[in-house]
């Protein structure tokens, strides 16, 4: 998703959550008092009146590798979580919009430091590969033949079950690019490319 259209759909929610502002406490105890008593609908407008504070903590995420849009829907999830334990518990209307504030922003944190953790093994991952890869040359050039796995580990210093792994996953990347390559060129008319 482009910035644009996150920025676009970030509009649209803002919209939205305008529309639903957060509740009065009186007005918050009322809908709490009867989604106890098994009022869904009373439930949903509480989920409703919270996605203010979903999105005020979305927002604050905004840079840190997951969009607002996808972060505004964990949000959601997680709002919808807290206001079923809020309401099952007994909480009153004034500690509401602190409550669901507080369970959304420590979920929506685990969301984001899984992905920072996800992006950093990413990065570790492509600078291993490219590592092997000088390695795979620079070796080659200088003993005349293609390295072997433990030639590669000794120069790298790396234990052989890493250096097997990783050329594993240079070699799958190479196949499946290799194999896009050829069904790219096969669609192409004359062989010139698409067209």
């Amino acid at each position: 998703m482009s910035a644009q259209d996150d920025d676009t759909e970030l509009d649209a929610l803002a919209a939205h959550v305008r529309t639903h502002p957060e509740l009065p406490a009186a007005d918050s105890d009322a809908l709490i008092t009867a989604a106890r008593k098994g009022d869904e609908t009373a439930r949903a407008s509480l989920v409703e009146h919270s996605l203010g504070a979903v999105l005020s903590e979305a927002v604050a995420r905004r840079d840190r590798g997951v969009g607002v849009t996808d972060l505004f829907q964990e949000g959601s999830v997680a709002a919808l979580v807290a206001i079923e334990e809020y309401v099952a518990r007994g909480g009153s209307g004034a500690g509401l919009g602190a409550y669901v504030r507080r369970v959304v922003g420590a979920h929506l944190e685990v969301v984001v430091e899984r992905e920072e953790a996800a992006a950093a093994e990413t990065a570790a991952i492509v600078e291993d590969i490219r590592l092997l890869e000088l390695a795979r040359v620079s070796v080659g050039e200088q003993i005349g033949h293609e390295p072997t796995e433990t030639e590669l580990a000794a120069v790298l210093l790396w234990p052989p079950e890493r250096v097997t792994l990783i050329a594993g996953m240079l070699d799958s990347a190479r196949e499946q690019f290799d194999a896009e390559m050829v069904e790219y060129l096969d669609d192409a008319p004359d062989g010139d490319g698409p067209g």
